[in-house]
């Protein structure tokens, strides 16, 4: 598995993900976008500092994206979010893309702390943000509208010092 920039020859997969109903619904997005919508995204945010979009691949096929979003220069923050496509599920990708995402994050951007909103009934992300070190900071009542109801969202959060002990006490194992 590999991290890799965005290019724009992945958009038409990135369309499949977008318009998947039940993906977006983690993303607590609106699914159903135009190709040429998400063409002109692309073209107005390619060179926008203030985020990061990556290609997950596996044996060289488009696997998901992991974005580092909101990056914020002043406190040095910024949101992740992860998306694996239903075949490669189950092999550990999106935890494996988000320790690359957020190396990516803490040691080229030098970020102080990354977060992330999660719904609170998705348990199998919830399990792999916690391995990842993320700890609970708050649930945020009907937070986001997804599947017909408002659902409540965890706000996870992880610091620079707590990735890079989270890493040592990995490596010695």
């Amino acid at each position: 598995m590999i991290i890799r920039p965005l290019e724009h020859q992945d958009l038409k997969e990135v369309h499949k993900i977008r318009n998947q109903e039940d993906t977006m619904a983690y993303w607590f997005e609106e699914p159903y976008e135009s190709y040429g919508e998400l063409e002109e995204l692309y073209e107005k945010h390619i060179h926008d500092t203030h985020e990061r979009r990556f290609v997950i691949q596996e044996a060289g096929e488009f696997a998901g994206v992991v974005e580092l979003m909101d990056i914020d220069y002043v406190p040095r923050t910024c949101e992740i979010q992860v998306i694996v496509m239903s075949k490669f599920r189950g092999r550990k990708l999106a935890q494996r893309a988000m320790e690359s995402a957020l190396e990516h994050a803490f040691y080229v951007l030098n970020m102080h702390k990354v977060f992330l909103y999660v719904d609170t009934a998705n348990k199998p992300a919830i399990h792999v943000y916690k391995k990842l070190g993320f700890q609970l900071e708050g649930t945020m009542k009907e937070q986001f509208y997804a599947r017909g109801t408002y659902r409540d969202s965890h706000f996870m959060g992880i610091m620079k010092r707590d990735f890079i002990k989270t890493r040592r006490g990995q490596s010695q194992d």
